[in-house]
């Protein structure tokens, strides 16, 4: 077909084509636009086009795991990428634009999920959950702000709201680059998109790798995009299951009078400490350090005439999440996510502070990170409850930890347990383990605690300076290693001091510390331990197969952590049946 002079054919329509001076010279968007400008705009020009090359390429084969982020990670064909570029090659302009419109900010959220994807593994060794992570960006603020002060947390808010809208905006503006490049290059566009296909469709035949997790025919992104969309299912469809789960409590109904009949006139303590993993008891770096600390203590309770069992439990939770650990220990439900400790939270499950109580015991709740208002203290049953403000400390907080876990045993004994008209539960979490590790303070003496004034001067102990170059992993684990070490010492230290014939302590983990500690893929399991004087508790414990003395070997039972409240409740009731250990 012959066509007027003023006329093109361009994605099959007319269009009238504009008078130049020059052909030349034309100016049309990118690098053609910075050639008639000189060389330095043509230089910009190429810099640009390959930079939004580049962009949308690292964006679409970039991994989400810190453990594959390496170069040759990036030699890789995404699928997507072609799908894309060959849509743009083939569309007219107008629907191009709107192709560019709508995938350059979904480029821009791929980004975004990648990026909590990276975060979310690093800290807690999972992928953002885009159903009931947003409902965690308050205790991130409140973790930054008790961290880093409030300045601090308002700056990172500020700024992670900057790289949101910088990733959208520039993410659109890049594929807009790359598709005026492709338009302007159509010939040898098409050719190349047309040689990477066959080049992609071979590689995933053959099964072609250049890293572990890393195939050169890559399709990550719908892969991405398919397990976060069976995310969103699976938490719609568990909402219902775990209620279920909720209302089926075989201990709901038993009367006060046959609940821990084997615990009467006893002061039971449940501390949790944070951080305290498996990998603090069994990595070579990390255990000597700490297994003396419960060596050491293993003897020096013995000669006091105490005895100790210890095993593992299975968190649902690693490198934090806390709260998770604490609901699924006392209800015996698995609760390893937000939707269920809010699910939790609003029935009337029995949990194990609640037995105590129902029982006869005077409930006590002692929280030293409870900063804020707190309304789901009434679901744990306690009858008197202690958050930061009522512990009354006049020292220094301690990075992340408002007090030392010292102060913290100091005033329950003396507020607390030496007035208490009748046998305690105690719920005690320990937080001067808790990251970022930075600063941790001195034990001293008991009588020396006082109001925590104290701890401005020389019981203020090791802190690390923050400084950037001083933030690499040996120095983080020797400073876990170091809080650990604070907190069994803290608390065997207790039971020695005021420990007695009535004096039952149930210690444990609530997870393990985040993977800069352990690194990927370690267990979720973390050390409990059990401490009494009295003969008769340890012997209603025989059965469970815990090993002597305060640190669990390697072959020590592990049970899931959802167990223990019922196998508890089972074995210091008014009878105990002979029961398996949980597999």
């Amino acid at each position: 077909m012959t066509l007027p002079a003023w006329a093109h054919r361009i994605g099959g329509r007319l269009r009238p084509r504009r008078p130049v001076a020059d052909e030349s010279s034309a100016r049309t968007p990118g690098v053609s636009a910075a050639a008639g400008r000189g060389p330095a705009r043509r230089v910009a020009g190429w810099v640009g086009s390959v930079l939004a090359v580049l962009l949308v390429f690292a964006v679409l084969v970039g991994p989400d795991r810190l453990g594959l982020l390496t170069p040759r990670a990036f030699l890789r064909i995404p699928l997507e990428g072609l799908l894309v570029a060959a849509l743009l090659l083939a569309l007219p302009t107008r629907p191009r634009r709107v192709v560019v419109a709508v995938v350059g900010p979904l480029l821009g959220l791929l980004a975004i999920v990648k990026l909590a994807d990276l975060g979310f593994r690093a800290a807690l060794d999972r992928p953002f959950d885009l159903v009931l992570d947003w409902l965690l960006l308050d205790d991130a603020f409140g973790f930054v702000r008790d961290s880093a002060g409030r300045a601090g947390a308002i700056g990172a808010a500020v700024g992670v709201l900057l790289l949101v809208g910088a990733l959208l905006l520039v993410l659109t503006l890049a594929l807009r680059r790359l598709a005026s490049l492709l338009v302007r290059h159509e010939r040898t566009a098409t050719r190349t998109v047309a040689a990477l296909t066959v080049a992609w469709v071979a590689c995933a035949v053959v099964g072609v790798r250049v890293a572990p997790g890393a195939p050169v025919a890559d399709a990550g992104v719908t892969a991405l995009v398919g397990a976060h969309a069976g995310q969103v299912d699976e938490r719609l469809r568990d909402r219902e299951a775990f209620t279920a789960q909720v209302a089926a409590d075989p201990f709901r109904d038993v009367p006060g009078d046959q609940l821990l009949t084997g615990l009467r006139g006893k002061d039971v303590i449940i501390a949790f400490v944070e951080s305290y993993g498996r990998d603090a008891v069994q990595d070579p770096e990390l255990a000597p350090q700490v297994n003396a600390v419960l060596d050491a203590g293993t003897q020096q309770l013995r000669a006091a005439g105490y005895g100790a069992r210890s095993g593992f439990l299975t968190s649902p939770t690693f490198g934090g999440g806390s709260w998770l650990a604490h609901d699924t220990l006392l209800s015996g439900l698995w609760t390893d996510n937000e939707q269920r400790h809010r699910t939790l939270l609003a029935s009337d499950r029995l949990t194990l502070n609640g037995a105590f109580r129902r029982a006869g015991w005077q409930t006590v709740g002692v929280l030293p990170a409870a900063t804020q208002p707190w309304p789901e203290k009434g679901f744990f049953d306690y009858e008197r409850y202690y958050d930061a403000e009522a512990l009354d400390y006049r020292g220094p907080s301690f990075s992340y930890a408002p007090m030392p876990d010292q102060y913290t045993l100091s005033f329950f004994q003396r507020q607390v347990r030496a007035g208490a008209g009748r046998p305690l539960l105690a719920e005690i979490p320990l937080v001067s383990s808790h990251s970022p590790w930075t600063a941790v303070p001195n034990m001293i003496g008991w009588d020396q605690v006082g109001d925590g004034s104290i701890y401005h001067g020389a019981a203020a102990g090791h802190a690390d300076s923050g400084d950037a170059d001083d933030r690499d992993t040996g120095r983080i684990r020797a400073g876990y290693r170091r809080a650990i070490g604070y907190s069994l010492q803290t608390l065997i230290s207790y039971v020695q001091t005021y420990g007695d014939d009535d004096l039952v302590v149930v210690f444990l983990g609530d997870h393990q510390p985040a993977p800069v500690v352990t690194g990927e893929g370690a267990s979720r399991d973390v050390p409990i331990t059990i401490v009494a004087r009295d003969p008769a508790v340890l012997n209603r414990v025989a059965g469970w197969g815990w090993q002597d003395g305060l640190r669990p070997g390697p072959q020590a039972p592990v049970w899931p952590m959802d167990t223990f409240r019922d196998r508890f409740l089972t074995t210091f009731g008014p009878s105990t049946p002979p029961l398996a250990a949980p597999r």
